[in-house]
Formats: structure tokens, C-alpha cells, sequence
């Protein structure tokens, strides 16, 4: 399967009927865009980075916030400060009052890996994980997998379960994401491809009727170092991927 091409960011950016984008950057900014994407935060937003215990982390999350109210603001053609949002009961963003309308959006970021997927009416989650060894263990998966991911993983080859682990993590975690249920639906009640190489796809969900075939699930490599995935309700998405620049 070809992988994705991430080019740079457009000057113009035009969102149209049944296109994804799917925006990549590193959240080790400088200081400066660090101060120009705090500049953007609201109240609330500053008192969530300032309750991380390490500055890093806080850095990260001011420039991952201050990212997608850059990239939602070029979208609507809006300052980043005067973004808005409401959360469903299981925190979900979406985009509130006069900003609201078609447009829907997710986000993800681990370590120093950021992922941001926008589409016009079509429900759409990713996620983003740092491979890690320590985590990739059967146990953790026979806890939150389902019997079918949980067999498939046992049967790769050693060297293969750490990337099986997180095909299968993010994917999961993008479908529930555009679903917008977040954990309240369990991870065990549905299934997807994990086997490095296997195309990406939503095998069959616990709903009635199934929904499986009404999703697209999409493999994503960003980063050397990294799993990814995206989710999108519908089937065949019109993908662009862009890569950020900071001179936005």
C-alpha cells in the first residue's frame, strides 16, 4: 500500500466536500511560537498547562492547543483566540456558537508527535502513540482487546507485537475518537486489523445493525518511532496530508 506524502502547508487552505486533512507536526516548538500560541489559550486552557508538573510537558500542551486553534482558525477564517469550544458528556470538543457549522476536527499528540484531522459533516478521530516496548504486553492487551485482536497478537513473530500492539491501540482509539463515546464504549466490543502489513480496516463492532463496513480506518506513519491511525465515517475519504510549518 503507498504511503502517505505529507507536503508542506498550503498558503490557502481550502477544505472541500469529502476531503480529510490530516495535519502532522512536532510540538518541540521555540519560544516564541510558544509565547504566540499562549497568547491564544483561554483561562481555562492556561490553567490546564499549568497544572503539569514538568515544563516540557506543559510546553507541549500549550503548542498542541496552540496549534489547532491556529490550523481551526484558518479554516474558519478567524483569530485562533476567538475559537470556541463545547464538550460532549465524554469531552469531546466540537465548535461552539457562530464558529459551529460543518466543520469537524480531532486531535491527538504523544511525547512530541502531534496529529490533527479536519472534514466537512464527516465525523472523523485519530491517534497518535509513541511505541513502547514496556506497554506492547499481552496482559495489557487480554484487558482492553478483543478475543479475535488478542489471538492475532499472540501469533506475530516477537519482533512484530510491539507495532501489532499500537496498529491496533491507535485504531481503536481513533474509531471510539470519531465516535465521539470516548472510553465509555469498551475496547474489547469491536475488532480491527493489527498485523503489520495488513491493511487497516474496522473487521466488525458490536452494533445492530453492524456498522463495520460504514468506516474507513486509515494506517498513518508520521514519524519514525510512532503509531498512528485515522477514523472517518463513510468510505473512500479524499485524504490530503499536511505537514506544519512554523511560519504559520
Amino acid at each position: 500500500m503507498q504511503r502517505e506524502r505529507w507536503l508542506p502547508s498550503p498558503k490557502e487552505l481550502r477544505l472541500s466536500e469529502g476531503e480529510v486533512h490530516v495535519w502532522r507536526a512536532s510540538l518541540d516548538g521555540d519560544g516564541p511560537a510558544l509565547v504566540r500560541f499562549w497568547a491564544t489559550l483561554t483561562g481555562d486552557e492556561r490553567e490546564r498547562a499549568r497544572r503539569f508538573y514538568f515544563e516540557r510537558d506543559r510546553r507541549r500542551f500549550v503548542t498542541a492547543r496552540g496549534m489547532m486553534r491556529e490550523l481551526l482558525g484558518r479554516y474558519l477564517g478567524r483569530q485562533p483566540a476567538q475559537i470556541r469550544f463545547t464538550y460532549n458528556e465524554y469531552g469531546k470538543p466540537a465548535l461552539s456558537g457562530e464558529d459551529g457549522g460543518e466543520l469537524r476536527f480531532n486531535a491527538s499528540h504523544s511525547h512530541v508527535a502531534a496529529l490533527y484531522a479536519f472534514a466537512l459533516g464527516i465525523e472523523v478521530g485519530v491517534d497518535v502513540e509513541q511505541l513502547r516496548d514496556d506497554f506492547a504486553s499481552l496482559d495489557v492487551a487480554e484487558r482492553f482487546f478483543s478475543k479475535t485482536e488478542v489471538q492475532v497478537l499472540g501469533s506475530l513473530p516477537a519482533h512484530l507485537r510491539t507495532q501489532g500492539f499500537f496498529n491496533c491501540w491507535t485504531r481503536k482509539e481513533a474509531y471510539i475518537k470519531a465516535l465521539g463515546e470516548g472510553l465509555s464504549h469498551p475496547l474489547d466490543r469491536f475488532t480491527v486489523s493489527l498485523a503489520p502489513g495488513e491493511p487497516a480496516r474496522l473487521i466488525s463492532t458490536d452494533a445492530d445493525p453492524p456498522e463495520a463496513g460504514e468506516w474507513s480506518i486509515v494506517d498513518l506513519q508520521p514519524f519514525q518511532g510512532y503509531a498512528a491511525a485515522l477514523a472517518v465515517k463513510g468510505t473512500d475519504p479524499e485524504l490530503r496530508y499536511w505537514d506544519w510549518r512554523s511560519e504559520h
